[in-house]
């Protein structure tokens, strides 16, 4: 997916003439009226959100800081946890109301994700693959120094609390929750538990009630959890400990404050010294994890704390069995980060996990020098079953990967940290947000690794060795029951799923750097979208505006093709031939647009003596007809033309991109 054209603007003088259609012009299914309507954006901007795609003078958004206590009994695989969820309410609206997230129960033997897809609806919950979701203890609210019981009710995965009162702008609230519930086994994908030689490793995440967001587009935002469509979260500060039995290790979001309390002085002395290497450093050997599970020597419990801050999330892994790894991450302006790498002893080797911290290293180093600096003081990359999860300053990733493969998912994963933990978008409604636009930082992250040693990166089913992906998105757009990016992300069948919410957008940003903008124009563009909206809400016109306003171009036609239709392109060679049936006065080329997509092209010419030029064509050429002639001044035959002869565009036709004499 990353390409470079190398045509030539054509110097020498040539001229536009409105011709007829010939040959296959009465196939043109093209209508310029149609792309380049102005009817893309259907609301002026306001004070909230501003006509530019920057957020408002009045832009607002509430916030959440939570503080949470968790226990894991290992015996009966069971969180346990205290929290305080304090909320603020920056909105201009009084609420009665308070909406929360309840994860944990899209596991219950009732829940709406066991029967929102075609195999689940045949099948029914599997039996083994459900639990209870959360058990609540006890739900108190504390508002101006009263404490209450919460009147509350729960729907699927949804929690309101009914308020006695309405809570005003910018007042505050405290919800306390003290809740448990059994920790799902493999079947949890996202959230789980699994067994090792040396020991149970569990991955924790969507483990506490999260506040949903209240937002100025739909107010709350109450859609159900049903697992393909992701998170949409407040901002806030963490501040989480987490107690397991004393030989394990806990891996989490955020920074450890109590080194001294919870790491032996070896390995305290030993993480320091990671702090200032570039390479990798051991914190905990294989020998040492194969020792402690030998000697089985877990007596009481140990409690370890973290904090991290302007996050929307917290996650983090625990066990006994993990070999520990770290090394430094440099960032622009002389600033640091720790990468750090938690797995089992089955997946150690330098063909595997080994590397995990060094792949780590390198791709936010390289995400910060090229798009934005890494916020976080840590960066966490955890083998288990989740097999490529990501969640602020912590990504699950396969504990079986290797090489490549473990590359590409630990780039991407932590890639996520841009899109969607710090540009907060709505992954529960546009997928193409966060998936898409990680997948396109992928791609030239990939070519700079190692001078290339695992380039060129591609996503899911496009893997390396498939051909062109400018042919490989041809059939997605042929296909008339494809959704597009704009659907709603749980609508997505899974044959979809990739092609369109990570394929087709960083695809269409190639297209929109290499192609249509080039890549200053677009970088420029990029960086401003990711610095107006970090740590805040944008919604897709948000996007879009920045982009046509920071690289001062009209994308609506691109935007409507592309993101809001599966429209196809088919650029034809219709005729050629010489003006006045002379030699020397030079060529016409009549080339036609025959299908519902336009983009510019680039043609390329091959005269008699073996002699380039390039002809590059701009959208507007399209703007009046499906059919455009061209005259080329030249004293010499014609050989060869060719539209887009490095066949950068998704062609859906490229026998008629050529024509020879």
């Amino acid at each position: 997916m990353y390409y470079r054209i190398t045509g030539l603007l054509l110097s020498c003088c040539c001229f536009f003439n409105f011709a007829k259609a010939q040959n296959n012009s009465d196939k043109s299914i093209f209508n310029p009226h149609e792309l380049f309507a102005q009817d893309v954006f259907t609301k002026n901007g306001n004070e909230f959100r501003s006509a530019n795609g920057a957020p408002g003078p009045k832009y607002w958004q509430n916030h959440a800081d939570y503080t949470l206590h968790a226990t894991i009994d290992t015996l009966q695989n069971i969180l346990s946890t205290s929290e305080i969820i304090h909320y603020t309410n920056n909105s201009p609206d009084g609420l009665s109301s308070l909406w929360l997230q309840l994860d944990q129960n899209t596991y219950r033997e009732d829940a709406r994700s066991n029967y929102y897809t075609a195999s689940s609806r045949s099948s029914g919950p599997a039996t083994n693959n459900h639990t209870n979701g959360y058990q609540f203890e006890s739900i108190t609210i504390e508002y101006r120094g009263n404490i209450l019981n919460a009147d509350y009710i729960i729907n699927d995965t949804r929690m309101q609390i009914r308020l006695p009162f309405t809570l005003s702008s910018k007042e505050k609230i405290n919800i306390n929750i003290k809740y448990h519930y059994t920790i799902p086994g493999t079947f949890g994908g996202r959230t789980d538990f699994y067994s090792t030689k040396n020991g149970k490793v569990y991955e924790i995440a969507q483990w506490y009630p999260r506040m949903c967001v209240y937002d100025d587009l739909l107010g709350w935002n109450t859609l159900p959890f049903l697992g393909s469509g992701e998170f949409y979260c407040e901002y806030g500060d963490f501040d989480y400990t987490v107690t397991v039995p004393n030989d394990m290790v806990v891996a989490g979001s955020g920074e450890l404050q109590n080194e001294k309390e919870v790491l032996s002085v070896q390995q305290a002395q030993r993480l320091e010294l990671a702090r200032k290497s570039d390479q990798t450093v051991f914190i905990r050997t294989v020998k040492e994890v194969n020792q402690v599970a030998a000697h089985r020597i877990s007596n009481g419990m140990k409690t370890w704390h973290f904090k991290m801050y302007n996050t929307r999330d917290v996650a983090f892994g625990a066990s006994k069995a993990y070999v520990w790894d770290a090394a430094r991450v440099n960032l622009p302006d002389g600033k640091k980060s720790l990468a750090m790498s938690v797995y089992p002893v089955e997946s150690a080797g330098e063909n595997a996990w080994g590397r995990a911290t060094e792949y780590l290293k390198k791709s936010i180093e390289y995400f910060s020098e090229k798009w934005f600096v890494y916020p976080y003081p840590v960066a966490v990359n955890e083998a288990g079953t989740a097999g490529g999860m990501e969640y602020p300053g912590i990504v699950f990733d396969g504990w079986k990967d290797k090489a490549g493969e473990l590359y590409w998912v630990t780039a991407h994963e932590i890639g996520h940290n841009w899109f969607p933990m710090i540009v907060g978008s709505d992954e529960r409604r546009y997928a193409f947000m966060d998936e898409g636009f990680n997948t396109f930082i992928d791609v030239y992250a990939a070519d700079e690794f190692n001078n290339g040693e695992y380039a060129p990166k591609r996503d899911g089913e496009y893997a390396p060795g498939k051909g062109n992906p400018a042919d490989e998105i041809i059939p997605l757009l042929k296909d008339l029951d494809a959704p597009t990016m704009m659907v709603r992300a749980d609508l997505f069948p899974e044959k979809y799923r990739h092609p369109v919410e990570y394929f087709k957008p960083a695809f269409g940003l190639v297209l929109l750097r290499e192609i249509i903008l080039g890549k200053d124009r677009f970088d420029y563009a990029f960086k401003q979208y990711i610095e107006r909206w970090a740590y805040k809400h944008p919604a897709p016109d948000d996007f879009f505006r920045t982009m046509d306003n920071e690289s001062g171009e009209d994308l609506g036609w691109f935007w409507k093709e592309w993101f809001y239709n599966n429209w196809q392109l088919d650029l034809a060679v219709q005729s050629v031939s010489y003006t006045q049936n002379d030699i020397k006065n030079g060529v016409d080329i009549t080339i036609a647009n025959l299908q519902k997509m336009a983009m510019p092209c680039t043609l390329e010419i091959i005269l008699k003596d073996g002699s380039k030029q390039y002809l590059k064509l701009p959208v507007e050429t399209w703007m009046q007809s499906s059919i455009q002639t061209f005259h080329l001044p030249t004293t010499q035959a014609v050989i060869l033309i060719t539209i887009d002869p490095e066949n950068k565009l998704p062609d859906s036709d490229r026998k008629n991109n050529i024509w020879k004499r």
